[in-house]
């Protein structure tokens, strides 16, 4: 897989993005082996902008290793500066379970209640909503009006 083109602007972006970063992944001295690469790939799979920090000290080597993670993983190669490097894959969406059975569950609420008189301390009381109920004013528990029809809807039934 050939690795992500990107253009010069959206390089500097995620160069930007990159800069508060710690490296996620540490290559040793053994160099790129399967266990950093599937690594690596998880990394990516997970925040999709990942730094990487190797250890030796040859630079070929470095950028080999650079060009390699990005053509294999099919990421971008965003920067090689020193020992750092910074690649970037766009993240895979996330599927969302919805679950038609599960309705809103009870609601729990702490209520202030101030005394008429100055000097005394607020009353804290603990109000559980349920999902057809909304909290009002004053820490009132009020049940949810039924959704009006309008007139001629009534008419036509």
């Amino acid at each position: 897989m050939p690795a992500i083109q990107l253009t010069p602007a959206e390089r500097k972006v995620h160069r930007a993005n990159a800069h508060h970063l710690d490296p996620v992944i540490m290559i040793g001295n053994d160099g790129l082996s399967a266990a950093v690469i599937k690594e690596t790939e998880l990394a990516l799979n997970a925040h999709g902008l990942i730094k990487i920090r190797v250890l030796g000290d040859d630079r070929k080597q470095r950028e080999l290793m650079f060009q390699t993670l990005a053509d294999q993983l099919n990421a971008a190669p965003i920067q090689h500066i020193g020992k750092l490097l910074v690649l970037w894959r766009p993240q895979p969406e996330k599927e969302k379970k919805l679950d038609q059975d599960k309705m809103p569950g009870p609601r729990e609420f702490k209520v202030l209640k101030y005394s008429s008189r100055g000097g005394q301390r607020p009353e804290m009381k603990r109000v559980t909503i349920l999902g057809n109920q909304r909290l009002a004013a004053g820490g009132q528990v009020k049940r949810a009006k039924p959704k009006q029809k309008s007139v001629k809807k009534k008419n036509q039934i």
